[in-house]
């Protein structure tokens, strides 16, 4: 799992793709409740399985990257927050001499 975060945080950020004004991304409840079409014996309609994987795949995809972004933000932060903190005890030592 680690190995692919490391590989999304290093992939350019992807255009994102349309989508129509009334789409909903999947809740976890939604995968765990959904069913599909009887086929007899063979079991269920493989073209209603791909389209949802796809789906769980594209959304998928849109959670791990705003998860690279928040990390990337965060990363950030922190190493404008230390920065910051540096320039400040500089500045009191300095007023303090």
């Amino acid at each position: 799992m680690r190995a692919f975060l490391r590989q999304l945080r290093a992939e350019p950020p992807r255009p994102a793709f349309y989508r129509a004004a009334n789409y909903v991304p999947l809740k976890p409840w939604q995968v765990r409740d959904r069913s599909f079409t009887r086929r007899g014996r063979r079991g269920v309609d493989a073209v209603e399985v791909a389209e949802f994987l796809d789906r769980v795949a594209h959304d998928l995809a849109e959670v791990y990257a705003a998860l690279g972004s928040s990390r990337r933000e965060t990363e950030r932060i922190k190493d404008a927050l230390k920065c910051w903190q540096s320039q400040r005890a500089r500045e009191d030592l300095a007023a303090r001499r």
